[in-house]
């Protein structure tokens, strides 16, 4: 089905999903987001959203169901079977607020590590998959390799050096050591709304990469961004402290976070340079300067060893 194709259908579905419930809609329509892994739109105080082509039932349906169960910290869907529209998986949500962009001083740090630190310390469901997120850094750099296949780039040699120092189960190679915690999986600002919007309490979204796995992977981009330079020592001792009051699970209560979070920091950083290259190379563009800095940060990484937290899986 072509992309254009997706988006009307989609937008009729979610349409027709609020009349059927709301027969004097206001009909704000918008799309929120069309990318080849995920097409969202809004119609009014309802999201629907086609995930990505690969999605499997078996592992989106538990994720739904979780995130229906725990209301006070993931953004609860509408219903917790997904349904089929030419192929793709479609679910539905209520709107919510999200992040203003514009204005990064009103970042919400603290609500984010708090939300974190709850669900890291809520007992997994049985049947939840593994969290996903060595699995997309891996993808990543698949992208990366395929892009520079076609058209090599300098800046590729230090990103792969960086990849190469990270363990197996960092790479998607080998299980993780954690199977029982449960983790968001793809933390950033823009996984977090306000519901009910405009001024509700925060609430996390995107359950796409929900599951077990190790907890550090949920505070990796914000520590990465901070080792890069590009999140204040202020705005990381927030959502570190954050994390902490509220008893998370993945650094210890006190001293040095790093032996937790350094592998996972580093893998998300080598995530972020392989996707800014892959970008850069397909719109025919320079890197910028926060694409670069990543850059750098991989090749700073790859002359020096993670350090691995006590226990872990090399």
């Amino acid at each position: 089905m072509t992309t254009h194709l997706l988006l009307t259908e989609l937008t009729r579905r979610v349409r027709a999903e609020v009349h059927s419930r709301r027969p004097t809609c206001p009909c704000g329509a918008a799309t929120l987001a069309d990318r080849p892994d995920a097409t969202v739109v809004r119609h009014a105080d309802t999201v629907a959203k086609a995930h990505a082509p690969d999605t499997a039932p078996a592992d989106l349906t538990p994720r739904l169901t979780t995130a229906a169960h725990l209301p006070g910290i993931l953004l609860p869907p509408l219903g917790e079977t997904p349904v089929d529209l030419h192929g793709r998986l479609v679910t539905f949500w209520p709107y919510g607020e999200p992040v203003d962009p514009e204005n990064p001083d009103a970042a919400p740090w603290e609500p984010a590590a708090t939300l974190l630190a709850h669900l890291h310390r809520t007992p997994a469901p049985p049947d939840l998959p593994p969290m996903r997120g060595p699995a997309k850094a891996a993808l990543a750099m698949a992208r990366l390799l395929t892009a520079t296949r076609r058209e090599p780039h300098p800046a590729v040699v230090p990103v792969l050096r960086a990849w190469r120092t990270l363990p197996a189960w960092a790479r998607a190679e080998t299980p993780m050591s954690d199977t029982t915690t449960l983790c968001h999986g793809d933390l950033h600002l823009g996984q977090l709304v306000r519901h009910p919007a405009p001024d509700g309490p925060w609430r996390l979204i995107d359950v796409d990469d929900l599951g077990v796995g190790v907890p550090a992977w949920d505070l990796a981009r914000p520590a990465a961004w901070y080792a890069c330079g590009l999140l204040s020592p202020e705005d990381w001792s927030r959502f570190l402290g954050a994390y902490r009051a509220a008893g998370g699970p993945a650094v210890p209560a006190g001293g040095d976070p790093w032996p937790a979070l350094d592998v996972p920091a580093r893998a998300l950083t080598v995530q972020a340079a392989a996707r800014a290259i892959a970008k850069a190379i397909e719109a025919d563009r320079a890197l910028d300067d926060v694409e670069r800095a990543v850059v750098d940060a991989c090749d700073r990484m790859g002359s020096t060893p993670p350090e691995l937290a006590a226990g872990s899986a090399k």
